[in-house]
């Protein structure tokens, strides 16, 4: 690149997007110093503690930045195939050469102090591979084929990380599903998948719970399951006997039990399990006749759903290691272990509590400082903005993050180049993501499952893997301006 073609390059840079990243970077780093900070070794450019580590991968992390700025936008594109193929190898090989760390297999350890974890860099090669196969000209949302591979392009590093222990960071990839729904993927999808969530929850809230003689969690379970799919038969205007037997069914079904109940005992959770499975059977005799691809998905939906209630148990009790069934009965309430996986949460909880509105200032949490709550530098490091910052402090940052959102939206959408929109989506879904579950986790609304802030958390594969996933971004839209 010559001189006037990098001037210009520079130039196109959005320097917004830029400013904001540097801020929370800043605020990141000022922070993991506040949270390990000690009175007798308060170094800040001590490359042994944490302070300085950070500001060393920060510096890698700049030099990254640079690299990519400089390149030949269109060789990004050009090699994404490559690249997503060795990612995939490298993950699968990780399983095999990585320690053992906390029960994960996901960190390849280079030096005693440098550690890489593949699965944080897996987020940006396969934002990049699915932002190539979408961006097809002949790509069809509503081809079989074309939206079976993009299911498979972010699933299949998902599973290799799931096989890896590392479930936190599996999960992330889920939020692709976002990207599909902007491309024109079916919002029944996603409802599927906040279903399948809310079966979940009830189950385990609901599991061993008797009302009386009926069993709360398939009373609970199946009701839903039954409205979700009645709700699915709303679309169907033109079949409107399918909403009426929706309809009677429990009725009956609801009323023979309430009348047999006082003569016998009655479990009312098998009039839940009547009426499914009645109504499925009409749908299964509706789609022979009218063969409504709509109604075959409904269809689908709830034997999937039911499926999924039914193996739960399972899931929970041979897939979850133990110390991830802790984190989530204590997450719902079913289970009080305030000493053990509750722990975390209750402290960070308290540190952002007695924070009040204006906070206690710069190095002066005590919640932090006596290093009450664990991972108070990394995946909880929220709580030593709302300690120490308070209410005021903690709505700036959060307000950093919605504004390097909005922006990457905007910048998205006015993307002429498809592959660098659906990128551009991606990037902004996993940040989007990781801020949600992270706070969530801090603030004790979902389980803990060691997701970092973006830029925030100390992590050196972190903050490489988050700077890289974004100003490959901010290349691909200089790539815009220049033409």
């Amino acid at each position: 690149m010559n001189k006037i073609e990098s001037t210009s390059l520079f130039r196109n840079l959005d320097y917004i997007t830029v400013v904001l990243y540097l801020l929370i970077v800043f605020l990141g780093w000022i922070t993991i110093y506040a949270a390990g900070y000690d009175i007798q070794n308060a170094g800040v450019f001590d490359l042994h503690g944490r302070t300085g580590s950070q500001l060393m991968w920060l510096g890698v992390s700049f030099v990254f930045i640079v690299l990519i700025l400089s390149s030949d936008g269109t060789f990004i594109k050009a090699f994404t195939p490559w690249i997503y193929v060795f990612m995939l190898l490298l993950l699968i090989v990780t399983i095999f050469i990585a320690p053992d760390i906390k029960g994960s297999h996901s960190w390849l350890v280079i030096t005693d102090t440098m550690r890489l974890q593949p699965a944080e860099f897996a987020k940006v090669t396969t934002a990049l591979m699915l932002a190539q196969w979408c961006s097809r000209y002949e790509f069809s949302i509503s081809n079989k084929q074309d939206l079976l591979v993009s299911l498979l392009i972010f699933l299949l590093p998902m599973l290799i990380i799931v096989l890896q222990n590392e479930t936190g960071s599996a999960v992330v990839f889920a939020t692709f599903f976002l990207v599909m729904y902007r491309e024109g993927l079916t919002g029944s999808i996603i409802a599927l998948g906040v279903v399948m969530a809310l079966i979940f929850i009830l189950a385990m809230k609901f599991s061993g719970v008797m009302w009386g003689e009926t069993s709360a969690d398939t009373l609970v379970v199946l009701s839903v399951i039954y409205l979700s799919t009645y709700l699915a038969i709303e679309t169907y205007g033109h079949l409107p006997h399918l909403r009426i037997v929706a309809a009677v069914i429990p009725i009956i079904t609801f009323s023979s039990a309430f009348v047999t109940s006082f003569f016998v005992d009655v479990d009312f959770g098998y009039a839940a399990m009547i009426s499914l499975a009645l109504f499925s059977v009409y749908l299964i005799i509706n789609l022979f006749i009218n063969r409504g691809r709509r109604l075959g998905f409904t269809l689908a939906f709830t034997l999937t759903a039911v499926a999924c209630f039914m193996g739960i148990e399972y899931f929970f009790n041979n897939v979850l290691q133990d110390h991830q069934q802790n984190r989530i009965l204590v997450s719902l309430g079913i289970k009080d272990d305030p000493a053990g996986a509750g722990y975390n949460v209750n402290q960070s909880m308290i540190a952002i509590g007695s924070g009040g509105l204006t906070g206690k200032g710069f190095l002066n949490g005590t919640q932090t400082k006596l290093k009450y709550v664990p991972e108070q530098d990394t995946d909880f490091i929220f709580c030593t903005v709302g300690e120490e910052s308070g209410f005021i402090g903690s709505t700036l940052v959060l307000a950093l993050y919605l504004a390097l959102l909005l922006r990457l939206i905007y910048l998205a959408e006015r993307q002429s180049d498809p592959f660098a929109r659906i990128y551009g989506y991606s990037v902004a879904c996993i940040l989007f993501f990781h801020l949600v579950i992270n706070i969530g986790m801090v603030i004790g609304l979902v389980p803990v499952i060691g997701i970092p802030l973006p830029y925030f958390s100390y992590g050196g594969s972190s903050l490489l893997s988050f700077s890289i996933l974004l100003f490959i971004f901010l290349r691909l839209d200089t790539l815009k301006k220049e033409l």
